[in-house]
């Protein structure tokens, strides 16, 4: 049985977000495939009443599925098909990176954007590069684009 490539992009609030998430739904729609969009929300910490911590959670949910709305109607519309919400509290993106891809094994690309504009490539970007990619037993492909490609640029390539 064959499963539909998932290609798995970090929804994050850089302006590189877009170029990532542009050429995902070009690739997805090309190649019968779908897109994930990961969230990251930092654990909420607060010891002294566990429903303080809670609420805080909850709250921190609902703040990422909302930032994740107007992307995933974006995914709608590119592939016809609504994207695939994760959702993960995590330390760092990487530790979530980490966590989704052991767990998940339709995904079979992780696609980033890099940075433009003399930042350099990005952290997350800089750091795959740095420390290479550690997710466990699982080798994914990464698929980084430059954050700057026009839509006409990824027509071309996706």
């Amino acid at each position: 049985m064959t499963t539909r490539r998932k290609f798995l992009v970090v929804a994050d609030d850089s302006p590189e977000f877009d170029a990532a998430l542009r050429f995902a739904c070009r690739r997805a729609r090309s190649t019968g495939g779908y897109v994930a969009l990961l969230r990251v929300i930092e654990p909420a910490v607060f010891e002294h009443w566990s429903g303080v911590r809670e609420e805080i959670a909850r709250q921190q949910r609902q703040e990422a599925e909302t930032a994740l709305q107007q992307p995933a109607e974006y995914v709608q519309a590119e592939t016809g098909l609504p994207p695939e919400f994760l959702i993960v509290e995590a330390d760092s993106t990487r530790a979530a990176l980490r966590q989704v891809l052991t767990e998940d094994a339709d995904i079979k690309i992780l696609v980033l954007a890099a940075a433009v504009g003399g930042r350099g490539p990005g952290p997350l970007v800089s750091s795959i590069a740095k420390e290479g990619v550690k997710w466990g037993s699982r080798k994914v492909p990464i698929t980084i684009v430059p954050g700057d490609l026009t839509d006409d640029e990824i027509a071309i390539l996706a």
